[in-house]
Protein backbone atom coordinates (compact mmCIF):
# COMPACT_ATOMS: atom_id res chain seq x y z
CA UNK A 1 0.00 0.00 0.00
CA UNK A 2 2.79 2.14 0.98
CA UNK A 3 4.59 1.67 -2.42
CA UNK A 4 1.36 2.16 -4.26
CA UNK A 5 1.20 5.87 -2.47
CA UNK A 6 4.88 6.51 -3.15
CA UNK A 7 3.88 5.85 -6.49
CA UNK A 8 1.26 7.97 -6.98
CA UNK A 9 2.70 10.96 -5.44
CA UNK A 10 6.08 10.43 -7.45
CA UNK A 11 3.71 10.89 -10.77
CA UNK A 12 1.77 14.33 -9.59
CA UNK A 13 5.12 15.84 -8.90
CA UNK A 14 6.58 14.98 -12.03
CA UNK A 15 3.59 16.25 -13.76
CA UNK A 16 3.68 19.75 -11.67
CA UNK A 17 7.33 19.93 -12.85
CA UNK A 18 6.52 19.13 -16.68
CA UNK A 19 3.87 21.68 -16.64
CA UNK A 20 6.13 24.35 -14.88
CA UNK A 21 8.82 23.75 -17.34
CA UNK A 22 6.39 23.83 -20.27
CA UNK A 23 5.01 27.63 -19.14
CA UNK A 24 8.52 28.69 -18.43
CA UNK A 25 8.87 32.08 -20.63
CA UNK A 26 12.40 31.70 -21.21
CA UNK A 27 11.45 27.78 -22.23
CA UNK A 28 13.98 27.41 -25.85
CA UNK A 29 10.11 26.72 -27.78
CA UNK A 30 8.57 30.48 -26.58
CA UNK A 31 8.73 33.13 -29.14
CA UNK A 32 10.92 35.70 -28.95
CA UNK A 33 9.41 38.84 -30.45
CA UNK A 34 10.63 42.11 -31.51
CA UNK A 35 8.90 45.61 -32.35
CA UNK A 36 10.40 46.89 -35.82
CA UNK A 37 9.52 51.25 -35.14
CA UNK A 38 11.03 54.25 -36.89
CA UNK A 39 10.96 55.25 -40.61
CA UNK A 40 11.81 54.37 -44.29
CA UNK A 41 15.33 53.33 -43.22
CA UNK A 42 13.54 50.76 -40.59
CA UNK A 43 11.10 49.81 -43.31
CA UNK A 44 13.61 48.90 -46.02
CA UNK A 45 14.50 51.18 -48.80
CA UNK A 46 17.34 48.87 -49.69
CA UNK A 47 17.50 47.97 -53.62
CA UNK A 48 14.89 50.70 -54.38
CA UNK A 49 15.50 52.11 -58.00
CA UNK A 50 13.45 54.75 -59.17
CA UNK A 51 10.47 53.40 -57.33
CA UNK A 52 10.82 50.42 -57.90
CA UNK A 53 12.39 47.17 -55.36
CA UNK A 54 14.95 45.18 -57.37
CA UNK A 55 13.83 41.74 -56.20
CA UNK A 56 17.36 41.00 -54.71
CA UNK A 57 17.55 39.35 -51.19
CA UNK A 58 21.25 38.98 -49.85
CA UNK A 59 22.29 35.40 -47.84
CA UNK A 60 21.88 37.40 -44.98
CA UNK A 61 18.21 37.84 -45.04
CA UNK A 62 16.80 34.93 -46.52
CA UNK A 63 13.44 33.07 -45.29
CA UNK A 64 13.62 30.81 -41.98
CA UNK A 65 10.84 29.01 -40.68
CA UNK A 66 12.60 29.99 -37.63
CA UNK A 67 11.86 33.72 -38.48
CA UNK A 68 8.14 34.68 -38.45
CA UNK A 69 6.73 38.10 -39.54
CA UNK A 70 3.06 39.71 -37.98
CA UNK A 71 1.08 40.86 -41.07
CA UNK A 72 -0.71 43.29 -41.27
CA UNK A 73 -4.03 41.36 -40.53
CA UNK A 74 -2.07 40.25 -36.88
CA UNK A 75 -1.08 36.76 -38.96
CA UNK A 76 1.92 35.29 -38.62
CA UNK A 77 3.82 34.17 -41.68
CA UNK A 78 7.11 33.00 -42.63
CA UNK A 79 9.28 36.35 -43.35
CA UNK A 80 10.26 37.15 -46.40
CA UNK A 81 11.40 40.47 -47.55
CA UNK A 82 10.00 43.33 -48.10
CA UNK A 83 8.76 43.21 -44.35
CA UNK A 84 7.33 46.13 -44.21
CA UNK A 85 5.16 46.31 -47.62
CA UNK A 86 1.36 45.48 -46.42
CA UNK A 87 2.59 48.10 -43.36
CA UNK A 88 4.15 50.86 -45.22
CA UNK A 89 2.60 50.47 -48.37
CA UNK A 90 2.21 53.81 -49.72
CA UNK A 91 5.49 53.74 -50.79
CA UNK A 92 7.74 50.75 -52.31
CA UNK A 93 9.88 48.75 -49.56
CA UNK A 94 13.27 46.62 -50.33
CA UNK A 95 15.60 45.27 -48.22
CA UNK A 96 15.63 46.57 -43.79
CA UNK A 97 17.60 45.92 -41.31
CA UNK A 98 14.77 43.24 -39.64
CA UNK A 99 15.67 40.15 -41.11
CA UNK A 100 19.67 40.29 -40.99
CA UNK A 101 19.46 40.95 -37.74
CA UNK A 102 16.77 37.95 -36.52
CA UNK A 103 19.13 35.78 -39.08
CA UNK A 104 22.25 36.81 -37.08
CA UNK A 105 20.84 36.86 -33.90
CA UNK A 106 19.67 33.41 -34.80
CA UNK A 107 23.47 32.50 -35.58
CA UNK A 108 25.08 33.40 -32.03
CA UNK A 109 23.13 30.19 -30.96
CA UNK A 110 21.25 32.08 -28.22
CA UNK A 111 18.21 30.01 -26.78
CA UNK A 112 15.66 31.67 -27.44
CA UNK A 113 13.35 30.01 -29.73
CA UNK A 114 11.70 30.56 -33.14
CA UNK A 115 11.58 34.97 -33.83
CA UNK A 116 8.64 36.72 -34.46
CA UNK A 117 9.34 40.46 -36.34
CA UNK A 118 6.52 43.03 -36.09
CA UNK A 119 6.56 45.72 -38.71
CA UNK A 120 5.37 49.26 -37.46
CA UNK A 121 7.83 51.75 -39.67
CA UNK A 122 5.99 54.26 -41.47
CA UNK A 123 8.05 56.08 -43.35
CA UNK A 124 9.03 59.80 -43.45
CA UNK A 125 7.58 60.29 -39.66
CA UNK A 126 8.80 62.82 -37.60
CA UNK A 127 9.01 61.84 -33.63
CA UNK A 128 6.79 64.16 -32.74
CA UNK A 129 4.09 61.80 -35.05
CA UNK A 130 4.94 58.71 -32.54
CA UNK A 131 3.58 60.68 -29.61
CA UNK A 132 1.86 58.69 -26.91
CA UNK A 133 -1.70 58.82 -28.13
CA UNK A 134 -1.24 59.21 -31.88
CA UNK A 135 -2.16 56.79 -34.78
CA UNK A 136 1.43 55.38 -34.82
CA UNK A 137 1.73 55.06 -31.55
CA UNK A 138 -1.39 53.39 -31.10
CA UNK A 139 -1.15 51.05 -34.17
CA UNK A 140 2.52 49.91 -32.56
CA UNK A 141 0.73 48.95 -28.98
CA UNK A 142 -2.35 47.39 -31.15
CA UNK A 143 0.39 45.35 -32.93
CA UNK A 144 2.14 44.13 -30.15
CA UNK A 145 -0.89 43.25 -28.30
CA UNK A 146 -1.44 41.51 -30.88
CA UNK A 147 1.55 39.50 -31.59
CA UNK A 148 1.35 37.90 -27.99
CA UNK A 149 -1.99 36.26 -28.78
CA UNK A 150 -0.92 32.76 -28.97
CA UNK A 151 2.15 33.27 -26.82
CA UNK A 152 5.92 34.47 -26.83
CA UNK A 153 7.50 37.43 -25.43
CA UNK A 154 8.93 40.80 -26.31
CA UNK A 155 12.06 40.68 -26.40
CA UNK A 156 13.08 44.48 -27.67
CA UNK A 157 12.25 47.37 -29.48
CA UNK A 158 14.14 47.94 -32.58
CA UNK A 159 14.51 51.54 -33.43
CA UNK A 160 15.31 53.44 -36.66
CA UNK A 161 14.69 57.28 -37.03
CA UNK A 162 14.92 60.72 -36.88
CA UNK A 163 15.95 61.96 -40.86
CA UNK A 164 12.83 63.64 -41.05
CA UNK A 165 13.91 65.68 -37.57
CA UNK A 166 17.51 67.00 -39.37
CA UNK A 167 15.12 69.56 -41.34
CA UNK A 168 14.23 72.01 -38.35
CA UNK A 169 16.18 73.66 -35.97
CA UNK A 170 13.74 73.29 -33.24
CA UNK A 171 13.07 69.87 -33.99
CA UNK A 172 16.57 68.65 -33.58
CA UNK A 173 17.10 70.71 -30.32
CA UNK A 174 13.76 68.80 -29.37
CA UNK A 175 14.44 65.61 -30.68
CA UNK A 176 16.61 63.90 -27.35
CA UNK A 177 13.40 64.92 -25.10
CA UNK A 178 10.67 63.46 -27.40
CA UNK A 179 12.79 60.45 -27.79
CA UNK A 180 12.89 59.89 -24.28
CA UNK A 181 9.65 60.37 -23.97
CA UNK A 182 7.97 58.14 -26.28
CA UNK A 183 10.68 54.92 -24.84
CA UNK A 184 9.28 56.02 -21.78
CA UNK A 185 5.73 55.91 -22.57
CA UNK A 186 5.44 52.78 -24.60
CA UNK A 187 7.33 50.81 -22.19
CA UNK A 188 4.97 52.07 -19.57
CA UNK A 189 1.75 51.24 -21.40
CA UNK A 190 3.24 47.47 -22.72
CA UNK A 191 3.94 47.35 -18.76
CA UNK A 192 7.57 46.42 -19.79
CA UNK A 193 9.71 49.45 -18.05
CA UNK A 194 13.37 47.91 -18.49
CA UNK A 195 12.10 46.20 -21.72
CA UNK A 196 15.51 46.73 -24.00
CA UNK A 197 15.72 49.09 -26.56
CA UNK A 198 18.25 49.08 -29.48
CA UNK A 199 18.24 52.36 -31.71
CA UNK A 200 20.52 53.55 -34.95
CA UNK A 201 22.34 56.34 -34.91
CA UNK A 202 21.37 58.80 -38.19
CA UNK A 203 23.79 57.92 -41.47
CA UNK A 204 22.19 60.22 -43.21
CA UNK A 205 19.10 62.96 -42.80
CA UNK A 206 16.66 65.03 -44.91
CA UNK A 207 17.72 68.45 -43.61
CA UNK A 208 21.05 70.08 -42.25
CA UNK A 209 20.65 69.39 -38.42
CA UNK A 210 21.86 66.09 -38.76
CA UNK A 211 24.96 66.34 -35.76
CA UNK A 212 22.07 67.70 -33.81
CA UNK A 213 19.82 64.59 -33.93
CA UNK A 214 22.90 61.95 -33.91
CA UNK A 215 24.50 64.11 -31.11
CA UNK A 216 20.40 62.91 -29.11
CA UNK A 217 21.26 59.65 -30.23
CA UNK A 218 24.42 58.87 -29.38
CA UNK A 219 23.73 60.66 -26.10
CA UNK A 220 20.73 59.38 -24.93
CA UNK A 221 20.82 58.24 -21.13
CA UNK A 222 18.07 55.94 -20.57
CA UNK A 223 18.49 52.65 -18.65
CA UNK A 224 18.87 49.42 -21.16
CA UNK A 225 19.11 51.23 -24.05
CA UNK A 226 21.55 50.66 -26.57
CA UNK A 227 22.57 52.78 -29.71
CA UNK A 228 24.44 51.41 -32.81
CA UNK A 229 25.83 53.88 -34.96
CA UNK A 230 25.34 53.64 -39.33
CA UNK A 231 27.56 56.58 -39.83
CA UNK A 232 29.60 55.80 -42.80
CA UNK A 233 27.25 52.81 -43.74
CA UNK A 234 26.18 52.75 -47.60
CA UNK A 235 23.97 54.89 -48.92
CA UNK A 236 21.99 54.10 -52.38
CA UNK A 237 21.70 56.31 -55.05
CA UNK A 238 19.06 59.14 -53.75
CA UNK A 239 22.00 60.28 -50.99
CA UNK A 240 19.50 59.14 -47.83
CA UNK A 241 18.31 55.18 -48.03
CA UNK A 242 20.70 52.96 -46.75
CA UNK A 243 21.55 50.55 -49.77
CA UNK A 244 20.84 47.20 -48.86
CA UNK A 245 24.43 46.20 -48.07
CA UNK A 246 24.49 49.22 -45.20
CA UNK A 247 20.99 47.72 -44.42
CA UNK A 248 22.38 44.29 -43.67
CA UNK A 249 25.20 45.82 -41.74
CA UNK A 250 22.88 47.92 -39.48
CA UNK A 251 20.76 44.71 -38.37
CA UNK A 252 23.99 42.54 -37.81
CA UNK A 253 24.92 45.78 -35.83
CA UNK A 254 21.55 45.72 -33.63
CA UNK A 255 22.08 41.96 -33.17
CA UNK A 256 25.75 42.21 -31.44
CA UNK A 257 23.56 45.12 -29.20
CA UNK A 258 20.91 42.48 -28.40
CA UNK A 259 23.37 39.79 -27.42
CA UNK A 260 25.11 42.56 -25.08
CA UNK A 261 21.40 42.60 -23.08
CA UNK A 262 21.26 38.74 -23.01
CA UNK A 263 24.73 38.71 -21.28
Amino acid sequence: MSSLIWLMLLSCSTLVISTINASDGNAPQDKSIFILAGQSNMAGRGGIHAGVWDGYVPPECHSSPKVLRLNSKHKWEEARPPLHRDIDYLKACGIGPGLAFANSVLQKNISIGDIGLVPCAVGGTQISEWRRGSPLYKQLLSRAHAALHDGGIIQAILWYQGESDTQSQEDAKLYKMRLAKFFTDIRSDMKLPELPVILVALASAEGPYIDEVRKAQLGLDLRNVKCVDAKGMEIGNDGLHLSTEGEVKVGQMMADAFTQFMA
